[in-house]
């Protein structure tokens, strides 16, 4: 029995949610988003909850179960708050600076690195060290992070290049003089 399928969503204030066959459609303050989902699984929504069933116990139906109930989760929570991802640069030298919606990343390289954001995908960079990435949906703004930190990832001796806010390098001891 799938614990997470069988969660009731509740929907926040402020947001519609909409079914139509097996598309989905949540929209709120944030924005607008639409997804379409196996037709083996079904959403109601009743009042101000949202319910994700299945037709059987099958493989297949069991996961997809729990995957469409989290995937309208990250949907509800999106059009009303948002998701954020900061990443932080470290390494003598290295900055970044946002111009529109491209990222433009000194790190090391003899050329500085341009990176242009998807469509709806906001992007800062509060000081010269750290980048904020923000937008309604949570598999484009996490991708574009990954994306990002795996133009210089954190190096294991000194801990150089991007990484998220937060996230600890665990360091390798460096060569020894020897004896």
């Amino acid at each position: 029995m799938s614990r997470i399928g069988n969660r009731v969503l509740n929907i926040p204030e402020g947001v519609k949610v909409s079914v139509d066959g097996n598309t989905v459609t949540i929209s709120g303050p944030k924005g607008e988003l639409k997804d379409t989902f196996n037709e083996n699984i079904k959403v109601s929504v009743d009042g101000n909850t949202v319910k994700v069933t299945r037709p059987d116990d099958s493989i297949t139906n069991k996961s997809l179960h729990g995957t469409t109930n989290s995937l309208i989760e990250n949907m509800l929570i999106g059009v009303s708050e948002g998701y954020v991802k900061n990443l932080e640069i470290n390494g003598v030298g290295y900055r970044c600076s946002v111009t529109g919606n491209k990222i433009e990343l000194h790190v090391g390289f003899s050329h500085p690195v341009t990176i242009e954001a998807p469509e709806g995908i906001k992007v800062e960079a509060p000081s010269q060290t750290t980048i904020k990435i923000s937008g309604i949906d949570k598999q484009k703004v996490n991708q574009f992070a990954a994306v990002v930190r795996g133009i210089k990832k954190p190096e294991p001796y000194k801990g150089k290049g991007i990484r998220y806010a937060g996230e600890t390098i665990k360091l390798k001891e460096g060569k020894k003089a020897s004896k």
